[in-house]
């Protein structure tokens, strides 16, 4: 199945939750509202025809001139019929909350932990929501693209002479710079 078949028939499905499918360069897109995104990748990972079973990515992604700031892009892949789509789910600025897909794809959780981490975005009913790439203590989410560019003067971060001492192993395990 084409992926533009994918986006109609999903568009049928939920007509009233589409926003809107684009094409660009061979990979399609469909927008969709947040408030069935279960019901829509549900749909997406069961349809015999379509069967999206593996989520290749997920991230999320901040346009901060727009109505909808926030949104999370869902990369799909059927390991079954070999095609894809990309699914959009639109989040306010206000209530950057979107459903966990968990339930449907087990490999969602660290890219949603991710998406939580850089982009402050809270996955409802996420089992282990917690920061995984920034400290727990860390301030702010550093891709969003308000994030300040340079940190206060007096900050210095905490860790620095723990990770001085685990780069004296560098060279024992081969890594670093090379000479």
């Amino acid at each position: 199945m084409e992926p533009l078949e994918i986006a109609e028939k999903l568009k049928q499905a939920f007509i009233s939750e589409v926003v809107d499918i684009s094409e660009f360069r061979g990979q399609v897109s469909v927008t969709v509202k947040r408030e069935r995104l279960l019901d829509i990748c549900h749909f997406l990972k069961v349809d015999p025809d379509i069967k999206m079973d593996y989520l290749a990515d997920l991230c999320g992604v901040d346009y901060p001139e727009r109505r909808f700031r926030f949104e999370v892009v869902y990369n799909l892949y059927s390991l079954t019929h070999r095609h894809q789509i990309r699914i959009k789910a639109l989040l306010p600025s206000d209530a950057p909350t979107i459903e966990s897909v968990i339930r449907i794809w087990k490999g969602a959780g660290w890219h949603e932990r991710e998406a939580y981490d850089m982009f402050g975005i809270i996955f409802n009913n996420h089992p282990d929501l917690r920061r995984i790439l920034m400290p727990e203590e860390w301030e702010g989410h550093p891709l969003r693209k308000d994030y300040p560019l340079k940190g206060s003067e007096t900050w210095e971060y905490q860790d620095y002479e723990e990770a001085q001492v685990l780069h004296t192993s560098d060279d024992e395990w081969n890594i670093g710079s090379s000479s």
